[in-house]
C-alpha cells in the first residue's frame, strides 16, 4: 500500500524546479505552488509581470495534490445561510462565482491543452437520512427559483440506478459538476506558467514577508531575499508562521483518502453506474469517486488529527471500514493507496480574498479548492492590476478564529469532531 496521493503518483514526471537563483526583484512574488499559487502566476504573466513563484515542497504537494479531485458546482455554504448573511442579490453573485469556477477550470484545460480527464460527468450528493432528503426537496427548489440553477431530485428507489449502494435515502443530482486528474491538471497548470515566462522555485520555502517605506516587499526565502512589487499569499491550509496574519485565521482540518486496487470495469460500474461524483450529508461526511482506471477513491475526515504515516494508516482502516458498510461489495478489495492532508477553512466557512498590509490573499476554500482556488488566481491577477470589481469575495471580512491566543494549532478539533460524529450518529 502507497503512502502517497495516487493523483501525484500516477501524474506524468514532475520536472525538478529546485537549486535555481533568486532574482534580485520581481513585479509579482507568488508565495504557494499549489492551484491557488499557479494560476495567479499564469493569469500575472499573462498580462506581462515579471513573476517568481515560491514553493517550499513541490508543485502540487500541498492540499492541490491530496484531494478528491473534483471539481463542483455550490458555495460552501448553503444558500439560506448565504441570503441570511449577505442578502439574495449578492448571494446570488457568490453563488455563480462559484459555478463559473468549473467553467474556467474547462476553459483552462482546452486553452492550455491540458490532458487531465477533465468530464462533468455530474455530483450526486446524497441523503444520509430521510429527513437530508426532504432538505434537498428544498433545496433543489431553492436553486432553480432563486440561483437559477437546474438540479435533478432522486428518489431512494431512483438514486439505485445511480450507486451501488442501498446506504442512502436519495440524492441531488447537479449534472454540471465534474471530475479530473488533480494530479495531471497540477502538472499541466505549472507547465502553463512557465510557458507564460513565470519562474517557479521549489523547495525554497518564504521565511518572512516585510514590507518596505517605498511600498515594495522583501520576501525572505531560504535561499535569499528578493524584492517584489506586489506579494499574493496563496498557502491556505499549509500557511505557517511566515504569514502570522493569515494563520489565525485559518483551521487547517484533516482529511484522509484510500484508492483501491482496479476493480475492472464491470465492478467499477456497479458501484457508480455512471461515473458520478458522490458527496454525502453526513456532519463529517464522504466523498466517493471512481478514477479514470476504475479504481475506488474514498475519502473523508476518518480522524481529527494531523496527517503523518502513522496516523494516515489508522485513518485509512478507518475509511476501509466506512466503505464496506456503504458498499458491502467491496469488503475485500484491497487498497493501494492511502493519503492524509489538510483542508484550509474560516471560521465563518467561506473563501477570503483581499489585501491584508499590503500582501494579497486568497485562502479558506473548506473543501471546494480545486475550481475555487482556480477561479480565485485568475480573479486576484484582475484585482492586482487594478480591477478590484473583479473579487468575488470583496467586502467580506476575514474573521479570525474565536479561540483564545490561537496561532494556528487546532488543539480543539477532536473535539469538534466527536461532536458532529455523535449528531451524526443520532437519528
Amino acid at each position: 500500500m502507497k503512502q502517497i496521493p495516487y493523483w501525484l503518483d500516477t501524474a506524468p514526471p514532475f520536472p525538478d524546479r529546485s537549486g535555481k537563483e533568486l532574482p534580485d526583484a520581481v513585479d509579482v512574488a507568488v508565495i504557494g505552488g499549489g492551484l491557488t499559487g499557479l494560476s495567479t502566476a499564469l493569469h500575472t504573466a499573462r498580462k506581462g509581470a515579471d513573476v517568481l513563484l515560491v514553493e517550499k515542497d513541490k508543485i502540487g504537494s500541498g492540499a492541490s495534490g491530496r484531494n478528491g479531485s473534483m471539481c463542483t458546482q455550490g458555495i460552501t455554504i448553503s444558500t439560506g445561510e448565504a441570503r441570511k448573511r449577505y442578502g439574495q442579490p449578492r448571494a446570488r453573485e457568490l453563488y455563480d462565482a462559484f459555478r463559473e469556477a468549473v467553467d474556467v477550470v474547462e476553459e483552462l484545460t482546452e486553452k492550455e491543452g491540458i490532458d487531465c480527464d477533465f468530464n462533468r460527468c455530474g455530483r450526486l450528493g446524497v441523503a444520509y437520512k430521510p429527513e437530508h432528503f426532504e432538505q434537498k426537496k428544498a433545496q433543489q427548489r431553492d436553486l432553480a427559483e432563486n440561483f437559477g440553477h437546474e438540479t435533478v431530485l432522486l428518489s431512494p428507489g431512483e438514486l439505485r440506478a445511480e450507486l451501488g449502494s442501498d446506504y442512502y435515502h436519495g440524492a441531488l443530482l447537479d449534472p454540471l459538476s465534474a471530475g479530473l486528474h488533480v494530479g495531471k491538471y497540477v502538472h499541466g497548470l505549472a507547465d502553463a506558467a512557465e510557458r507564460a515566462g513565470a519562474r517557479i522555485h521549489e523547495r525554497n520555502a518564504a521565511t518572512a514577508v516585510t514590507r518596505s517605506p517605498d511600498g515594495t516587499f522583501l520576501v525572505e526565502t531560504l535561499h535569499g531575499t528578493v524584492r517584489a512589487k506586489q506579494v499574493m499569499a496563496a498557502t491556505d491550509a499549509y500557511t505557517d508562521g511566515s504569514l502570522p496574519w493569515f494563520r489565525k485565521r485559518l483551521v487547517s482540518v484533516g482529511s484522509f483518502v484510500i484508492v483501491t486496487e482496479p476493480l475492472g470495469e464491470e465492478l467499477a460500474r456497479e458501484v457508480i453506474p455512471k461515473a458520478r461524483l458522490v458527496v454525502d450529508s453526513k456532519n463529517i461526511g464522504h466523498y466517493i469517486r471512481l478514477t479514470p482506471d476504475h479504481r475506488l477513491a474514498f475519502g473523508g475526515r476518518a480522524r481529527f488529527a494531523p496527517s503523518d504515516p502513522a496516523s494516515d494508516r489508522r485513518s485509512g482502516a478507518v475509511l476501509k471500514r466506512e466503505m464496506a458498510e456503504i458498499f458491502p461489495q467491496l469488503s475485500n478489495v484491497g487498497i493501494d493507496y492511502v493519503w492524509g492532508g489538510s483542508v484550509g477553512f474560516s471560521y465563518d466557512r467561506i473563501p477570503h480574498a483581499g489585501q491584508a498590509g499590503g500582501v494579497y490573499y486568497s485562502m479558506g476554500y473548506c473543501g471546494h479548492g480545486v475550481q475555487m482556488a482556480t477561479y480565485m488566481g485568475r480573479a486576484m491577477a484582475e484585482v492586482m492590476d487594478g480591477h478590484p470589481e473583479a473579487n468575488p469575495l470583496r467586502g467580506i471580512g476575514f474573521p479570525k478564529i474565536p479561540v483564545p491566543f490561537y496561532n494556528g494549532t487546532a488543539w480543539f478539533l477532536p473535539f469538534a469532531g466527536a461532536y458532529y460524529k455523535a449528531k451524526d450518529r443520532l437519528t
